[in-house]
């Protein structure tokens, strides 16, 4: 960009100023949002809606560790990348030749999964809001997903659409989550005093919201919007917070809802339980409310999902075009993959969550060797010596939680 002056009216360097914190803004706030919505997909309502039916008010503590371990991992994945200006695929190849391709393929076999899965979604979502056959809403809804990266300003259309659906969603669920009257007294106390602490569920859900792809889905977006460097690691360190809060208190709203229902000795169906404990919370106009939900959750997350899927497979040198183009042809694929499945739509997503929550110890591994053995790659950044501290806990945690997940991930399958 030219940043020249000479043969301009006066004041015009501060408005040119101003548009360029106005598109930081953009960026951060596109950024955020790409990464809570890609979290906040179908399979974070099903995982949700399923294990507030099995597990009651003492969900409340899963929901707070897998809070607190987003967080942490965010806080790191999120400055490394913006500080040094690589994606992940980039900086696992700067490390070791090769790496970053296999983390990259790992993380795109994974962002497959979850798409089907969110294609699923947005049928379900369009049979529950309008009645249309959930294969041909899934398809509609791919289409959608695909014009948005046809658009020549792909970007900004990216940015706009996963902000306006991720408000949407938090505003329907907070009005289902006052109409069903949850027991929030019993929720808070099961929060730090749990009748009963399930490590599969905690695994699940944090694979459904930092596993896989979902974890370098907004660092990935700043660094191609060229929001990077140690310069920009307070602005970065922001937006990887509010990313998590704001899936945190999707999380949570969900949660309420449904325990809302729930408490009041509602047996919700099986096979589709957001759905019902909506119908149940606020009748015919809450399952139209749900099918909005649904939708919009799996739409942003195919955008989400497709889009880190393929910055894992090029590079920030791939021309943009050709990256949109790739990114289309994963949609696609995705979508005849779901429209010839025969799997249970709930059981994928469920499944989905738990795969990525098994491989996020190799890509945070990564992540935490750069810091403490590849500080040549940070530009000269000085990392807080707490975050490094709580990066560790948190890699060994997930290691622990993914092997006690490894005996029952193939029930989920079944």
């Amino acid at each position: 960009m030219d940043n020249t002056t000479s043969g301009k009216p006066a004041g015009s360097s501060s408005v040119n100023a101003a548009s360029v914190l106005g598109s930081s803004r953009s960026v951060v706030l596109g950024a955020l949002f790409l990464m809570a919505t890609s979290a906040i997909g179908p399979g974070f309502l099903t995982q949700t809606s399923v294990f507030t039916a099995q597990l009651g008010a003492a969900f409340a503590f899963a929901i707070l560790i897998s809070i607190l371990v987003d967080i942490a991992i965010q806080l790191n994945v999120w400055r490394v990348l913006g500080v040094t200006g690589l994606r992940a695929n980039e900086l696992g190849n700067r490390i070791l030749p090769g790496l970053g391709w296999l983390i990259g393929a790992f993380v795109f076999v994974g962002g497959a999964v979850f798409n089907i899965g969110n294609i699923a979604g947005t049928g379900l979502g369009t049979n529950a809001m309008l009645g249309i056959d959930p294969k041909i809403g899934g398809a509609l809804s791919a289409v959608i997903a695909i014009f948005v990266f046809l658009s020549k300003k792909a970007g900004v259309a990216l940015d706009r659409i996963v902000v306006a659906l991720g408000a949407i969603m938090i505003l329907l669920m907070l009005y289902v989550a006052i109409v069903s009257a949850p027991p929030v007294g019993e929720a808070l106390k099961q929060t730090v005093l749990p009748d009963r602490v399930d490590f599969l569920i905690i695994t699940t859900l944090i694979g459904g919201t930092v596993g896989g792809y979902i974890t370098f889905a907004g660092a990935h977006r700043m660094i191609d919007s060229g929001l990077t460097g140690p310069e920009h690691a307070g602005e970065v360190t922001r937006a990887s917070i509010l990313g998590i809060i704001v899936t945190g208190v999707m999380r949570s709203l969900l949660f309420l809802a449904i325990l809302g229902v729930v408490a009041g000795g509602v047996t919700l169906a099986k096979d589709n339980t957001a759905a019902d404990a909506f119908y149940h919370a606020a009748g015919e106009i809450g399952l139209r409310m749900f099918g909005v939900v649904l939708w919009a959750a799996g739409l942003t997350s195919v955008i989400g999902a497709s889009y880190t899927s393929i910055s894992f497979i090029t590079t920030q040198n791939t021309p943009a075009r050709l990256r949109n183009l790739y990114t289309v042809a994963f949609i696609a694929v995705c979508t005849v993959a779901y429209l010839v499945l025969n799997q249970a739509p709930q059981a994928l997503l469920i499944f989905a969550g738990a795969f990525n929550g098994l491989i996020l110890p190799i890509g945070f591994a990564m992540i935490l060797w750069v810091i403490v053995r590849r500080r040549d790659l940070l530009q000269g950044y000085r990392y807080p010596t707490w975050l490094i501290a709580l990066g560790f806990l948190v890699w060994l945690l997930t290691i622990f939680l993914g092997v006690r997940s490894l005996g029952s991930l193939g029930a989920l399958w079944g």
